[in-house]
């Protein structure tokens, strides 16, 4: 299971501390952080654009998603996930009763 690249809009709902991520909407889909396994920031000038990213990695019970928060804009994004296959519910049959 590698990372899968989206730069996509989310939605964050919650958050630990006034800084951390705890809950946040993608795709419709909501998602709690159990853990907050990397923070880090990210500065970069160039000519005319500032570029200052908080970046999280998080793993929630479906996956690993990277999230940052562009400090310059005020929004979040998830950058890539490692997203975990669906769930498929296991049906137990009953054998037949012997008569």
């Amino acid at each position: 299971m590698g990372w899968k690249f989206y730069d996509e809009a989310v939605e964050l709902l919650e958050q630990r501390f006034n800084y951390l991520p705890q809950l946040f909407r993608w795709r419709g889909r909501y998602y709690e952080v159990d853990a907050v396994e990397r923070c880090w920031t990210v500065t970069r000038r160039r000519r005319r654009h500032h570029l200052q990213r908080r970046y999280f990695q998080v793993q929630c019970g479906d996956g690993t998603f990277e999230l940052y928060q562009d400090l310059v804009a005020g929004t979040w994004r998830l950058r890539r996930a490692r997203v975990a296959p669906a769930r498929a519910w296991a049906v137990r049959r009953l054998a037949p009763a012997w008569r």
